[in-house]
């Protein structure tokens, strides 16, 4: 090995080094957000209305003198909407560069963090897409009924980005999505006529909720959020019942990745229907693929099939690229011996391609 190799390794080794101090860094700022934006709550819910000392008094002046309008402080909820649209526009925009160009499976995990940080347990889960279409529905029917612009913008917004890049909203954004995410530890595969016959389940929820939103004023029912399962844990309250049933899915969420994302998300319904049509799909390795399966082994939606990500029930979580033998060549991870070897080992022997290689 020649000296130049030598310091191309080190040089190698420094910037991996740094990329994983970069990672620390990032982890350790998202564990300290919720502390420092609860600080900031707690101050900008303070009402300052006390008129300015050096303000003339009526009394003072006499007659019909009127006070000047003292200024104040934009509404606490104005900045935090606003502040709300710019996350949700960079999450999904990271999520989307990540899966399509960047091939980084940690810019989803720390998109996932700082989500279950900020909209999870900041926000307390609202706004949310998922709560919003039953806002959207009925205002549809019922003029009368404004929906705010930030909800409007939550509910639009994923769908656009499942149309153009896939469901990359679902990848890490959805606080609900992100909270199933950490709790996932070893998943395991389920026989394909349950994700196909257990995802109506979704399509018949979605239903319902349209239903129950349409109807008149006096019989209409928000069940999405009245039955939201996670909202418990990050507003630290709720009905028993209720958050058992969320425990109950992040247990089973331990073990099956995501339950009520595949299965009973209604929102979930509509972005798998608008992804069918998605200009840029997800790919795994595009125009590269092996017959390996690692990326069929490593994705615990079943999202996979014929070494294809299938657009509807893909969530973009990034798990099939980071098992992939050709992206961890791309980066350095594995040596091109090792793919050839791990191809061989997963063809029949009667393959004429096997034996050349075993030559």
């Amino acid at each position: 090995m020649t000296n130049a190799d030598c310091g191309c390794n080190m040089a190698n080794q420094k910037d991996r080094t740094w990329t994983a101090r970069q990672l620390m860094a990032v982890l350790v700022l998202l564990a300290l957000l919720p502390y420092a934006l609860a600080q900031a709550q707690d101050y900008t819910h303070q009402e300052y209305t006390r008129q300015a000392t050096t303000a003339p008094q009526v009394d003072d002046i006499g007659g019909d003198y009127a006070l000047p309008e003292v200024q104040q402080s934009l509404p606490r909820s104005v900045w935090l909407q606003g502040l709300d649209v710019i996350l949700l526009i960079a999450g999904m925009g990271a999520i989307a560069y990540a899966v399509h160009r960047g091939r980084r499976r940690w810019v989803i995990t720390v998109v996932t963090l700082g989500s279950l940080a900020y909209f999870g347990f900041y926000r307390q889960g609202c706004v949310c897409p998922i709560g919003a279409t039953q806002n959207v529905a009925a205002s549809i029917v019922d003029p009368e009924l404004a929906v705010p612009m930030v909800v409007l913008v939550f509910f639009l917004l994923p769908l656009l980005a499942a149309l153009l890049f896939g469901r990359v909203f679902c990848g890490g954004v959805c606080p609900l999505g992100a909270i199933q995410d950490v709790v996932l530890l070893r998943p395991m595969q389920l026989p394909a006529w349950i994700d196909r016959w257990g995802g109506l389940f979704k399509y018949v929820y979605l239903g319902l909720a349209i239903w129950f939103a349409v109807l008149p004023a006096e019989q209409r029912d928000f069940i999405i959020c009245r039955f939201d399962p996670f909202v418990g844990f990050f507003r630290m309250t709720g009905v028993a019942w209720l958050m058992g049933l969320g425990v109950a899915l992040l247990l089973i969420g331990t073990v099956i990745g995501r339950p009520y994302c595949r299965f009973l998300c209604p929102y979930g319904g509509l972005l798998a229907i608008v992804s069918r049509f998605s200009f840029w799909p997800v790919s795994i390795t595009p125009d590269e693929e092996l017959d390996c399966g690692l990326c069929v082994d490593s994705c615990p939606f079943g999202a996979i099939e014929d070494l294809r990500a299938k657009r509807s029930t893909c969530l973009a979580c990034g798990r099939c690229f980071a098992h992939c033998p050709r992206q961890q060549l791309k980066w350095g991870q594995i040596e091109l011996v090792d793919i050839e070897n791990l191809v061989s080992e997963q063809k029949p022997a009667s393959d004429p391609a096997t034996a050349k290689a075993a030559k």
